[in-house]
This record gives C-alpha cells, sequence and structure tokens, in this order.
C-alpha cells in the first residue's frame, strides 16, 4: 500500500481526528437524528433503537459536512441533511441483512433477528419515509430529488447484484458499475448536498459527487474483501454471507479470471454447494492467488482516483479531511 494512502487514517482515532473540524456539526446530526426518527408509538421506537444501535461512522454525514466546508461553509441545512443521508444508510443495512440473512452488525443481533422480517421490512421502509419527509422541509426540492435519485440507484444495484447471483462468468466491470449504484450513489449524494447548499457551482458540485461515488466504489471494494478475509470478532458483523449467497465480488472475480479447465469447475462446483463454508474452501485458492492483493490495490486506486476528482484549490483544512477520510476507506482492517 502507498505510503500517501497508508497515513491518510488506519483506526477509530484517526477517524476522530478527521472529524475534528466538524464535531460540532456532527453532534447536531445526531440531535436531528434523534428528534425526527422518534414514534409516538414504543414497539416502533424499540425497532429504531435498535437499528440505530452503536451508530457506526457516520461517513455519509461526515461527506456532507465536510464537503460543504471545503466549499466555503455549512450552514443549518447541512446537519439535517447529514441526519437524512444518515437515516437512508441506515434503511439500506437494515434492508441488507434480511437480503443476505446475516445475524450479527455492529456486534449485536441484526434487527431481523432480534425482531423478524416482516418488522425489518417495514422498519427500513420507515426510515426511508422519514429521510424524505427530513429533506422536504428544506425551501427547495433539491435535496428530495437528489436523495430521491440516490436511492433509486442503490435499488437498481442490489436487483443488478441478485441478477448476477451464481453468474461466476461476471465481468469487473459489470462488477464495478453494480457497486457504484448500490454504495456509490449514496456517498456522491452526500458530497453534492454538502457542495451544493454551501453555495458551489455546478462544475464544483460534479466534482464533490465523483469523489464521493469514487470513494463509494473503494469502500465496497474493501468491504467485499473483509467478508472474504475479515474476522467477525473485529469487524463486529456476519461474515461470508456474499459466498453464501453466490455473489461474485472483485477478489472472487479475479481467483476465477486465473483459473481455467477442471480446476474452475471444481472451484465453481464448491462455491454452488449450500451452507457457509465457503470461507474456508476459498482460503488455499486466495493463498495461491494474487487476488486479495490484487482487490487491495484496486480500491487503493480508487481512493486515488476520488481525491484527484477533488477541485485543486483551495488547498483547506476541509479539503484534507476529506483527502484523510479517503485513505481511512482503504485502510480499515484489510
Amino acid at each position: 500500500m502507498s505510503q500517501g494512502i497508508t497515513n491518510l487514517g488506519q483506526s477509530p482515532e484517526a477517524l476522530d481526528g478527521i472529524y475534528s473540524l466538524i464535531r460540532e456539526e456532527l453532534g447536531e446530526v445526531e440531535r436531528v437524528l434523534r428528534r425526527e426518527i422518534r414514534s409516538r408509538h414504543p414497539y416502533v421506537n424499540r425497532l429504531v433503537d435498535h437499528g440505530f444501535h452503536v451508530g457506526g461512522k457516520r461517513l455519509r454525514p461526515a461527506l456532507v459536512l465536510l464537503s460543504g466546508k471545503a466549499c466555503g461553509r455549512t450552514g443549518p441545512e447541512h446537519p439535517l441533511l447529514g441526519a437524512a443521508v444518515e437515516i437512508i444508510h441506515t434503511a439500506t443495512l437494515i434492508h441488507d441483512d434480511v437480503l443476505d440473512e446475516a445475524t450479527l452488525r455492529r456486534h449485536v443481533e441484526t434487527v431481523n433477528v432480534r425482531f423478524d422480517n416482516e418488522a425489518s421490512v417495514l422498519l427500513g421502509d420507515y426510515l426511508f419515509t422519514r429521510s424524505m419527509c427530513l429533506a422536504s422541509s428544506l425551501d427547495d426540492a433539491f435535496a428530495c430529488r437528489a436523495i430521491g435519485e440516490a436511492g433509486q440507484a442503490i435499488c437498481e444495484g442490489e436487483l443488478r447484484q441478485i441478477e448476477s447471483r451464481g453468474n461466476y462468468d461476471i465481468t469487473e466491470d459489470a462488477y464495478l458499475d453494480i457497486i457504484a449504484d448500490k454504495t456509490g450513489a449514496l456517498c456522491a449524494c452526500s458530497c453534492r448536498l454538502g457542495a451544493y447548499y454551501a453555495g458551489a457551482d455546478r462544475a464544483t458540485c460534479d466534482a464533490h459527487a465523483r469523489f464521493g461515488r469514487t470513494l463509494g466504489i473503494a469502500f465496497q471494494i474493501v468491504d467485499d474483501l473483509l467478508d472474504l478475509v475479515g474476522e467477525e470478532t473485529t469487524m463486529g458483523k456476519s461474515l461470508g454471507t456474499d459466498l453464501v449467497k453466490q455473489k461474485p465480488t472483485l477478489p472472487l472475480i479475479r481467483l476465477l479470471s486465473q483459473t481455467n479447465g477442471a480446476d474452475r469447475t471444481r472451484l465453481i462446483e464448491a462455491l454452488s454447494r449450500p451452507g457457509n463454508h465457503h470461507r474456508d474452501v476459498l482460503k488455499p485458492w486466495l493463498e495461491r492467488s494474487d487476488a486479495v492483493a490484487y482487490a487491495k490495490e484496486k480500491a487503493i486506486r480508487y481512493i486515488r482516483r476520488a481525491i484527484e476528482e477533488l477541485p485543486g484549490t483551495p488547498q483547506t483544512e476541509a479539503s484534507e479531511s476529506l483527502r484523510k477520510l479517503a485513505g481511512f476507506v482503504v485502510a480499515r482492517r484489510v
């Protein structure tokens, strides 16, 4: 991993340092979240509390706030929109856990395990509608339209990934296009909203959106890699779910591209069997391949590309924080 990338951020403590510039605004994001996702019904509140149990990294609100500051200012719209995109993100995670039949997230039971699938699906829907209501409280329709378009792209990416299950001939380009929607769209939206409500011009808003989309692609590559080689005790969530659901991700696509004939047939047969043994099956194959290193390097390339999308001037503390946040994405325990 290149020196310039690894020094950008590698730990929760480093993330705290990156967020120091926006600590006050992130506190306001939390206040908005507590206010806006409450219900008058205790059962709904129990679901919401569990869905938001330990917060997470607040990456998307940070992108809204730092993009705003990098473009000159943050106003009252920015924490509100940071909360709106975090609500959307949480809704997608709750739905993902249903789709993946995951049992663990952030070191506790997923909503679908603690409650059930029906409650999880409806909770995700509830959060989607709360996010749109929050965005619609602004004077113009820009935020609602941007969040709606991002939500559409996320769903299209997820649906295309469902279509690709068991398709071990999928190309790397097709995979990257799927995750650009599935994960990149909301990161792009977050950065665009931050820049737009700071008063940035169209070109600057577009540049920040490209930064966010490219960062999101790198984030998903790392997530998919960790699903193969990470440790559940460290990550605090169910791993190996991509393999169980027969989702071809970048390291697997790379491994299959290097495997021919009877070996390829044998590998695909092993991956196609039911059960949650696939990580153990893959381990010796991955050790003989450059697939893990290849995926790491691909993520780093996307982070470099993301940083290049940021406007070259002015060089501010906020724009430097965005660069450091990009580095943190690929320095997560790979």
